[in-house]
């Protein structure tokens, strides 16, 4: 596995949750008209809505990959350091307050946080060139607050992502290194691959009511979103376009998906529903998900 994802000019990410808006002073003020985080042009982090009609900055942070702790309390995210040749993981309040850098470990790629369903901990996928030049793709776990750092020794892969009874979905290192999802028990056990073809399959996401896996794959071409029953049946296409589709994020319901549609104007987003049906643009020129 040479790189935890295909080469785009940005990775950006979304989340909905109960948010803020400015007020005079440019301070954030609660405001659940405000239901999605966005990871903009330079990392830079705003609130919107819905419509993306009406969004305010968090001031003093950049970042992306964000990902929303289960109360909607705080945002987990990466950040670059060292002339980006080392990543981390940080975590802060939704208004940016109590910012804390996590992980620190120089000349790492630290990226894509997941929140455990009770919101004690985080696991997050680790990059880095051993030193024999060998490219190593590693999942890991702690507490919330940085602590208890421990490797998942068994787990080869990226972009963790609890199921509600605990387990980890995930994209995995399988046969011929090509990324496939798996899920497997919390301590790495009980692996099971629910894709396996020839294709690099991404970012899954487990549907806040269990069921589903939303994920992106490049099986018919170029990458699209699909998604699955959470044993791997039911694999189903949602997303037809002659260029990528990227980052699904289900909605609070599990009813919907927010994904990142890589237009010639930059990275839009698109709303749908969890079939495919009722398309729409939300947000020109950015990329984001939903709180789960």
């Amino acid at each position: 596995m040479k790189c935890i994802y295909p080469s785009i000019p940005l990775l950006l990410s979304m989340s909905v949750i109960s948010c803020a808006s400015h007020t005079q002073d440019d301070s954030l003020v609660h405001d659940s008209s405000h239901t999605i985080a966005v990871s903009a042009a330079g990392a830079k982090i705003y609130l919107t809505d819905r419509e993306g009609q009406s969004s305010t900055k968090i001031p003093n942070v950049t970042g992306d990959y964000l990902a929303w702790s289960p109360d909607g309390k705080k945002i987990a995210f990466r950040e670059k350091y060292d002339d980006r040749k080392t990543w981390s993981i940080h975590t802060m309040n939704s208004d940016g307050t109590n910012w804390k850098r996590l992980t620190h470990e120089k000349n790492k790629w630290d990226s894509v946080p997941a929140w455990s369903p009770d919101g004690k901990r985080l696991a997050f996928a680790r990059e880095y060139k051993d030193s024999e030049g060998v490219f190593q793709a590693e999942i890991w776990m702690m507490n919330s607050d940085g602590s208890e750092k421990t490797q998942i020794e068994s787990l080869k892969g990226s972009n963790p992502h609890f199921t509600p009874d605990g387990r980890i979905v995930f994209s995995s290192e399988y046969k011929d290194k090509k990324s496939e999802i798996s899920i497997a028990d919390i301590d790495g056990n009980n692996v099971t691959h629910l894709t396996d073809n020839e294709a690099e399959e991404w970012h899954p996401e487990v549907s806040p009511d269990g069921n589903q896996i939303a994920f992106m794959s490049n099986r018919d071409g170029n990458y699209e979103i699909y998604v699955m029953d959470i044993d791997g049946s039911n694999q189903k296409r949602l997303t037809s376009n002659n260029i990528d589709d990227w980052l699904p994020s289900w909605s609070p319901d599990s009813s919907e998906i927010l994904f990142s549609h890589h237009a010639d104007t930059g990275w839009d987003i698109y709303l749908m529903n969890k079939d495919g049906s009722s398309l729409s643009k939300v947000i020109s020129g950015r990329d984001a998900m939903f709180k789960p």
